[in-house]
């Protein structure tokens, strides 16, 4: 039997668990799957003999790299900081490697040991990253196949609440990381090109920078950009593109609320409150407004953001109970973020019976016999419960069926990668479509951002 180990049994394991034991038949597979708390693997596995559940920590030498030596391949859904760890021992026992996470320098630092031991290393296959880059590929590919010229790329990704299950008036909910979504946008200002002209957005304003998406069926959006557009360029082989530009998605108005906490400082994480244990959420909000013998923290909030009583924003931090003088931080030496954090999950983590949705827009404007043009391509991808979410879907299917097309031998070359040659794409997007992940393309005029040609 082909053996497959898979480390790490979290959120985004559901469907790859599935994927692989619907497989494990007729491709002969018996997998193991290695955490340091087996009891949610057992949920996903149930009783099925193919499988085998262990006790894995990934920073028990001894453990771990028993594990790796038995397996014919190795999949890894640790948290990416952690990849590391299993990737030296698959290079020490030439065994290959699937993760979901962006290529860490220390990753692409096994590149020349990956080639020379004719090893794949399969990164960024998940969703964002991993069907951005293959939906992408697969569109720039045909377009210079047919003989055009990329003008521009646009790209858009969003987890976001279904909206049968949008009852709140941000609406958003937490589908992945918390802490992630509160830290969004720091650490330097967002680049990308608009007309080959380099363009930046300090963090202060990236809320309020903002472009529309109109997605049939699913209504209107906002996204607000990524900090860094220009990582892919040359890998995508844009170098002479004109607009180049990713973002995340939200729905509109979330981010002219969400600037608000940016503007008061509460989404900081580089220092700690003193006293924050015994806070209230009201002395959170005040910690970061004027003193004022007579005015309430509400005047003051709505004072200092400038926000009217009847402003939509201002429902909005009610609705989150931000002012409520009884409701404790009771986290102690927490930073601004963290206690934020707590504050947004009492609102926005997710009820039993929500679902999720996956939302992806690419443009892509190209000149082809002396005409400009633009495709617009979407996908949506709605969850089915809190065990087989949308997230889930779009993350755990492409790592299983790369898992799968390299014990196949349908991936051949070898070294530290991502799904960008055809080699990867063409099946596992042809597969995705059978699962109902799948682009509606769109032709439509081409404007870029200088329709006059000024």
């Amino acid at each position: 039997m082909r053996k497959i180990l898979i480390i790490g049994a979290g959120k985004s394991s559901s469907y790859l668990i599935k994927y692989l034991q619907d497989k494990s038949q007729s491709e002969n597979l018996h997998i193991t799957i290695g955490d340091v708390n087996i009891e949610n693997a057992k949920k996903l596995v149930g009783k099925n003999s193919s499988v085998n559940i262990i006790h894995l920590d990934v920073f028990n030498a001894e453990s771990r790299s028993k594990a790796i030596k038995d397996a014919d391949i190795v999949v890894s859904m640790l948290p990416a900081r952690f990849h590391i760890e299993a990737a030296k021992d698959c290079i020490t026992y030439k065994k290959n490697m699937v993760t979901a996470s962006y290529v860490s320098k220390e990753m692409e630092a096994l590149d020349d040991d990956a080639k020379t031991n004719n090893l794949i290393f399969m990164n960024e296959i998940g969703v964002d990253p991993g069907i951005d880059h293959m939906s992408a590929m697969q569109v720039i590919d045909r377009i210079r196949d047919n003989g055009g010229k990329m003008l521009l790329f646009e790209s858009f990704t969003g987890g976001l609440i279904a909206p049968e299950s949008d009852d709140n008036l941000w609406h958003y909910k937490f589908t992945w990381n918390p802490r992630n979504v509160v830290v969004a946008g720091q650490g330097g200002a967002a680049k990308f090109l608009q007309e080959k002209q380099f363009k930046y957005i300090p963090y202060g304003r990236l809320f309020r920078r903002t472009e529309f998406l109109d997605i049939d069926g699913y209504g209107r959006f906002e996204a607000y950009a990524n900090r860094d557009s220009l990582k892919y360029q040359h890998v995508y082989g844009l170098d002479h593109v004109r607009t180049l530009y990713r973002g995340t998605m939200r729905r509109v108005g979330f981010s002219r609320a969400w600037n608000v906490f940016v503007q008061l400082g509460m989404t900081d994480d580089s220092y700690t409150i003193d006293d924050s244990i015994n806070m209230s959420y009201r002395d959170f909000v005040n910690a970061f407004l004027p003193y004022s013998p007579t005015d309430s923290v509400e005047l003051k909030f709505r004072h200092a953001l400038k926000i009217d009583q009847d402003d939509i924003v201002w429902d909005k931090f009610l609705e989150l109970d931000l002012f409520s003088a009884d409701k404790m931080v009771e986290l102690d030496k927490a930073t601004p973020a963290q206690i934020l954090q707590k504050i947004l999950m009492d609102s926005w983590t997710l009820d039993p019976n929500d679902k999720d949705m996956i939302v992806m827009y690419h443009k892509f404007g190209y000149e082809l016999d002396g005409e400009k043009r633009q495709i617009d391509s979407t996908m949506v991808v709605v969850g089915e419960d809190q065990t087989y979410t949308a997230m889930s879907k779009t993350v755990g299917l492409p790592v299983a069926m790369a898992t799968l097309d390299i014990l196949n031998g349908k991936i051949k070359t070898p070294g530290v990668q991502i799904p960008i040659s055809k080699e990867v794409y063409s099946p596992i997007l042809k597969e995705l479509k059978t699962y109902g992940v799948e682009f509606i393309e769109k032709k439509v005029p081409y404007l870029g951002y200088n329709p006059l040609n000024l």
